[in-house]
Formats: C-alpha cells, structure tokens, sequence
C-alpha cells in the first residue's frame, strides 16, 4: 500500500504543489520564499524519512503569514491523505530533542482528533525572514487539518534557532514513530475500532 499525497492548493494569497511519500527515504526538494522555513521543513523531511516536495509562490510582498500558513495547512492534509485508514500504526509518540543548550518536546498521537497545545516562547520577531510569531501557528494548522493531537513545548533554551529547529525535528522523530507499523497488530490502534 502506498502511503503517498500530492496536493495542489490555489488561493489569490498562494499557490502550492505539496507531495509527501511516508514510507520515504528523507529526501526533499522545497521551495517556499522563505529561507528560514525552507531550512526547517528540510529539517522535518530529513528526521522523519519523509519525502517532501513543497512550491509555493505566495504574497510575500504582504508579509510571510499566508505563505507559512497555506503550507501548514496542504502539508497537514496531505498527512491525513497519506496515513489512509491508519490500520496497524503505533498511533502514540513522543520525542525530546536536545538542540545545543535549548530541549524541545513534542508528543503526539494521530487520533482523529484536532487539538494542539503549545508551551514556551521566543525572544526576537524574526529569525531569517521567518516571523516567530508563525511558527506556533505552522504546528497548529498542520495538527487541524492532518486531525492530530499535537502538544509541544520549549522546556528551556536561549538562542530562537536553536528553539525552533528543535521543536520541528521533535515533530518528525514522533511522527516516524507514531507512523510505523506495528506488524502485531491488523486493525486500527483503538478499542473503538475506528480512528
């Protein structure tokens, strides 16, 4: 079974080819306008054995919003789209990552269930080109519209790239892991019977 999707959004604020392979190798080829969240969603391809293709023209003229949040939310249902019925994955995960003096965790489980909490903060506007204030905004649209629960925090840390680049290779090593399969188990992790 392939656990791929391709997704074209067009708006008057962006337009955005995305195609994500779950069962990848970490490669990527993206291009985003923003130098910084280029960087970041490298790093989230590459630690999570994603493949991730992303080209997006967007308004940034206006400011990097629509752009930043328009990728979160094609990325979040090619996620969904991707992960099928969802029968035989771990479900649950959770990763800590050290980033130099700052540590970051997120914890995750691919429920069906939209929810995202964030704790922790940055201290400057930008890093890059990349308004701090759309990064916390990212994971949130992804978790909506991939329907995950999703809780990270910045436990501690000075340096905001350190902050950052933590948070999202954090969110790949726990969606690896909440992704793979469990060749214990055929059905959908959940006495429910349904995700």
């Amino acid at each position: 079974m392939s656990r791929t999707a391709t997704i074209e959004r067009s708006t008057k604020e962006t337009s955005i080819t995305l195609h994500l392979n779950l069962d990848g190798s970490g490669q990527f080829d993206i291009h985003t306008g923003i130098g910084f969240l280029d960087h970041m969603l490298e790093q989230l391809a590459f630690h999570s054995l994603f493949d991730l293709r992303i080209h997006c023209e967007g308004d940034l003229h206006i400011d990097g919003h629509h752009t930043t949040e328009d990728i979160a939310i094609a990325l979040g249902e090619a996620f969904l789209q991707a992960i099928g019925d969802k029968k035989g994955i771990r479900r649950y995960a959770q990763a800590y990552i050290p980033m130099d003096e700052a540590l970051l965790r997120t914890v995750i489980d691919v429920s069906g269930r939209p929810e995202f909490h964030f704790q922790g903060a940055f201290t400057q506007p930008l890093i890059g080109q990349l308004d701090t204030q759309l990064i916390s905004h990212f994971f949130k649209s992804f978790a909506i519209n991939g329907k995950l629960t999703l809780h990270m925090a910045i436990l501690y840390g000075e340096n905001d790239h350190h902050k950052c680049e933590g948070l999202f290779k954090s969110l790949a090593r726990s969606l690896n892991d909440a992704v793979r399969i469990d060749q214990r188990r055929e059905t959908v992790t959940s006495t429910k019977g349904t995700l």
